[in-house]
């Protein structure tokens, strides 16, 4: 269903929508990416942080569900039996959901975000 709009705006919506409920569910330091021309395996990349590993898992669950449910965006999701890093795969749109210490090690964003540009949401 994602990306069927010649103009992106099906994956845009799904990115808002994403960022929509992680901000609702209290994620830390939200971080979109626009991966367009750049990668073909999405439009857009969000990267943010749960406090535990049980808030990493919630925060999983709650994209996966509110995005089958208000979307009809079917979502993949790996890592959710650890709670350190969870990838979840909603088609245009690939979120990333980390515990603070596994976020800093991995340090996705740099690999990212363009020369000097600072992480924001």
């Amino acid at each position: 269903m994602t990306g069927t709009a010649p103009d992106g705006a099906a994956s845009k919506q799904t990115l808002d929508a994403i960022l929509s409920i992680l901000t609702e569910n209290k994620a830390e330091d939200i971080v979109q990416i626009d991966l367009r021309g750049k990668s073909a395996i999405g439009d857009f990349m969000v990267i943010c942080s749960g406090r535990s590993s049980r808030q990493v898992a919630a925060l999983a669950d709650k994209v996966v569900e509110d995005l089958k449910r208000d979307r009809g965006v079917f979502s993949k999701v790996e890592g959710k039996e650890t709670g350190d890093w969870v990838l979840i795969d909603a088609g245009d749109v690939i979120v990333h959901v980390f515990r603070p210490e596994v976020r800093e090690f991995y340090q996705l964003e740099k690999m990212w975000l363009p020369a000097g540009a600072t992480p924001t949401a």
